[in-house]
This record gives C-alpha cells, structure tokens and sequence, in this order.
C-alpha cells in the first residue's frame, strides 16, 4: 500500500472501523463515499474489509475503498462477520475495535497519518476484550508512549465543552479536585483550542456546588481551588472566568459569551451538550501529538443494521480532525 507522507497539501486520517455490532460499519462506509471529505483528506480506512462492505449494503452506497488514491484499505480480517450477532456486546467485537484503534494510532506515530478518527466504540465490548481497559484516553496514552496531560473535550458546531475529571464515580470526584489540576485543564483546553484555530479562546469554567458554592453556603471548592486555578490561568495569558454556576453557565455560552465551558465532572457537562445535539456533537481526545476525533454518540445496537445510522456527528469528527490536521502539517515547502 503507498501511504501518502506527511509533505500533502491534504492530511491523511486514518479512520478505524470501531465496534461490528453496533451502527461503526455502516458510518465508516458512508464516511468513505463522503465526497467532500475525499477532496479535503486522504483517507486510510482500517477494518474488516467484509464488514466494510456489509456496512456499505446496508447504507446503501457503493464500497469504493482502496479504488482511487483519495482512500487506502488496512484489511485487518477479524472477526469473521458471519459471527457478528448485531446490538450485543462480545469480545471479538472489543478485540477488532481495539486492533484497528491501535493500528490507527500506530500509523500516525509513524508519520503516515496526520490525524486518527473512529466511528463508535462499546466500552463493555472492550472490557469483554482487555480487561484492564479504561477509556480512550488511557489507552491511546499507552499506545503512543505518552504520559503528558490527555483530556476528552466534546464539541458542538462552535461550542467546546472541557472537564477536569472524567470516567471516575461521582462520590470521588470532590477530593479529586485540585488548583493544580483545574490549572492544568485550564492549559491543556487553551492549547487544543488554538490548535483548532481559535485565537484566544474565551473559557467560562464551571463551579462544583449548587450556584458555585453561593460564597460558601454550599461548599468551599469553588473559593479554596476552583477560583485559585483560574486566576493562575489569567495570569498566564488564558482567557478564563468564573466559576459560574453550572445550570446556567451553558446558556451563557450558547449566546455566545464563551466559546467553552470547562467543567470539573462528566455528567455536568455531558447532559446540557448532548441535549443541544446528540446527534450532532464529536469528542476530541486532545493532548496528544495528533488530532485523535470520533462521534460523540454511542455504538447505537437498537438500530444497527437498518441503514436509517446519521452520518452527521461522525462527518463533523472527520471534519473536525482535517482542519486540526492542517493545522500541525508542515508546508510542503518545509
């Protein structure tokens, strides 16, 4: 296979077929015929070339894959799509989601990919198939060899949601909020934002406590850490405020006042981002050498199979991890 280098005028995204039993097939095969995407990027799908086929039936469109140079195939042959049992998590369906993932990270630490997206992933799936399986984060981390800051930020059209915690229980994450690691949240959303082509991005960052605390009634977070951190990140050029209540600082933002809100937990940020546009948002796993983007949705088993599968989200992700992919690219001339 000739793999396109880094020196393109368009990047290369390696797209990595996720969970079989779920709506992945049928999404990375409409992603592929996308013809405005095939113009912006050079795309390298990773999978199960039967699966990727059978995904282009039931979507009704023609399996153009590895016929034009726009697009490569990385025929990965597993598991067998005869024992695919569609809307059930399994561990074949985990152990090919996770070998495509990796191959698709492994070509962009390899300089033959300039950014990496996936169609859905079944966290009990890959649980069934690596055990010690955490999230997406963890996992790319110990792919790439990294261990600096990672975060998942999901993204509606121009609105950026951040958090400071993440898969962890509700009950841990008081104690798990530090200055230092709001402060490091704060940084690493700047970076990621500029890396996507804001100037100086406006960062509300959200309290712990019902009203932020309201001076102290309701928890001291907000006055002992939460504020700490963001004059810190004042101080170093980052243009964040609050903390602001949680209940309202989402409407603020979607009027425009700020172009993300940091929050200190997932569901705090989650519920009001995928009520605006569930089938809409992308998550970017930022804070690695390469844009790592997929659909904020799940796997969707309740429908797989019926060709009715939105391509929407996963077409913003794409999207999203071409323009960032620009962004990074040398020039030709370098």
């Amino acid at each position: 296979m000739n793999v396109p280098s880094r020196h393109q005028t368009r990047p290369t995204i390696a797209l990595a077929m996720g969970d079989p039993a779920g709506i992945s097939p049928e999404l990375t095969a409409k992603l592929a015929a996308l013809e405005d995407v095939r113009r912006e990027a050079r795309l390298i799908v990773i999978g199960d070339r039967r699966l990727f086929e059978e995904g282009a039936r039931i979507a009704g469109i023609a399996a153009r894959a590895g016929t034009a140079d726009e697009l490569a195939f990385v025929d990965l042959p597993h598991p067998d799509p005869a024992s695919v049992r569609r809307g059930v998590a399994a561990r074949e369906g985990g152990l090919s989601a996770l070998a495509n993932y990796k191959h698709a990270l492994s070509l962009a630490c390899d300089g033959k990919a300039n950014a990496v997206c996936f169609t859905p992933f079944n966290k009990q799936a890959m649980r069934l198939a690596r055990p010690s399986y955490d999230d997406e984060i963890v996992y790319s981390a110990e792919v790439i060899g990294t261990t600096a800051p990672a975060s998942e930020f999901n993204i509606l059209g121009k609105l950026w949601n951040a958090r400071v915690t993440s898969h962890i229980p509700l009950a841990d994450v008081a104690r798990s909020l530090s200055m230092e690691r709001i402060h490091r949240a704060l940084g690493l959303t700047d970076a990621c934002m500029r890396g996507a082509g804001f100037a100086r991005p406006r960062i509300a960052v959200a309290g712990l406590n019902p009203h932020a605390g309201d001076g102290g009634s309701f928890g001291r977070e907000e006055i002992d850490v939460i504020q700490p951190a963001i004059e810190a990140g004042k101080a170093e050029g980052i243009a964040a405020d609050g903390p602001f209540p949680a209940d309202t600082v989402f409407l603020r933002a979607t009027k425009g006042e700020f172009d993300a809100v940091l929050t200190m937990y997932h569901d705090q940020g989650q519920i009001a981002m995928k009520l605006m546009g569930f089938d809409k948002g992308v998550t970017l796993l930022g804070g690695f050498p390469f844009p790592i983007c997929t659909p904020a949705h799940g796997t969707a088993y309740d429908i797989a199979g019926r060709g009715i599968a939105s391509v929407t989200a996963a077409r913003e992700a794409l999207k999203l991890a071409i323009a960032m992919a620009r962004q990074i690219m040398p020039s030709p001339a370098s």
